[in-house]
C-alpha cells in the first residue's frame, strides 16, 4: 500500500493502513491500530493502542486563524491525542489540540475543534460540530447533527438529541459590545437535551434537569426539572425512575 511516513514517526506492533496513508513527523500509534485509506495523520499526534481510523479522516489538523472570527486561535497548541481503543469514522477532521479519551467513538463526518476534551466512554455521532474550548464529559452522547458551541462545558452522563443548537453569542456577530459578554452552555452532570431544542448563550442546564424537544431554552434549568416551550417554562419534575442515580451504570 503506498504511504508517506516520516522517518520520526514511530508505528506500534501490527499496525495496518489503505492506501494513500500519511504520517507526519513524530506521530506516535499504538499497537494493533487499525488505519483506513487517505488518512492523514498529522504532525504530533498520539493514537493509542486499538483504535480505528477510517478512510479519509484528518487528524491533528491545525487551525487557521480567521479574518473576521470571535474566538482567537491559539499560536502554540499542544498535540492531539486520542486514547486506546477510539474510533473515529469516515470524513472525520479532528484538530490539534483535542484530546480524546478512552475508547471515545467519534461517528462519520464529524468535526472536533482545538482545545477539546472528551471524555472515556463518549459517544459523538454522525454529523455533530464540537466547537474549540469545550469540555465534554465521560460516558456522554452527542447525537448526530448537534452543535456544540465554543467555550461550553458538556458534563458526564449527559445525553443531548439530534440537532440540539447550543449559542454563545447574543449580539448574533454585530458590534464590539458582544465579545464582553460572550459565552457557551453548561451542562452538569445528567444533564438531557430533546431533539431540535435550542440554548440561548450562557444557559446552564443543571444535574438532571431535561429540555424537551423544540423548546428555546431562555433561563437557566434547575436540576430534576422539565421544561418544555417557546419559550421553555417549568414542566414538572423529571420521574424519580428518570434521575442518574437510579439508573444501572
Amino acid at each position: 500500500m503506498t504511504a508517506t511516513i516520516h522517518p520520526t514517526a514511530r508505528l506500534g506492533a501490527g499496525v495496518t493502513h489503505g492506501a494513500n496513508f500519511v504520517a507526519e513527523e513524530n506521530v506516535t500509534i499504538g499497537d494493533g491500530v487499525r488505519i483506513g485509506h487517505n488518512v492523514v495523520i498529522l504532525a504530533d499526534t498520539e493514537i493509542g493502542a486499538g483504535s480505528v481510523i477510517a478512510d479519509n479522516a484528518v487528524i491533528g489538523r491545525r487551525p487557521v486563524r480567521p479574518a473576521f472570527g470571535t474566538l482567537a486561535v491559539a499560536d502554540a497548541l499542544p498535540h492531539c491525542v486520542l486514547g486506546a481503543r477510539c474510533v473515529v469514522g469516515s470524513s472525520t477532521v479532528i484538530y490539534r489540540g483535542a484530546q480524546l479519551g478512552e475508547a471515545v467513538f467519534v461517528a462519520d463526518l464529524v468535526s472536533i475543534r482545538e482545545d477539546v476534551t472528551i471524555g472515556a466512554f463518549t459517544i459523538v455521532g454522525r454529523g455533530v460540530y464540537v466547537e474549540n474550548r469545550v469540555r465534554v464529559g465521560h460516558h456522554t452522547k452527542l447525537e448526530a447533527n448537534c452543535y456544540i458551541t465554543g467555550e461550553s462545558d458538556v458534563g458526564d452522563y449527559c445525553f443531548v438529541a439530534p440537532y440540539v443548537v447550543t449559542t454563545n453569542d447574543n449580539f448574533l456577530g454585530r458590534s464590539k459590545e458582544r465579545f464582553k459578554h460572550r459565552k457557551g452552555c453548561t451542562l452538569k452532570t445528567g444533564a438531557r437535551v430533546g431533539g431540535g431544542a435550542v440554548l440561548l448563550p450562557g444557559i446552564t442546564v443543571h444535574e438532571d434537569g431535561l429540555v424537551a424537544a423544540g423548546a428555546v431554552v431562555t433561563r437557566d434549568v434547575p436540576a430534576g426539572r422539565i421544561v418544555a416551550g417557546v419559550p421553555a417554562a417549568d414542566f414538572r419534575e423529571v420521574p424519580a425512575a428518570q434521575l442518574l442515580k437510579n439508573q444501572e451504570k
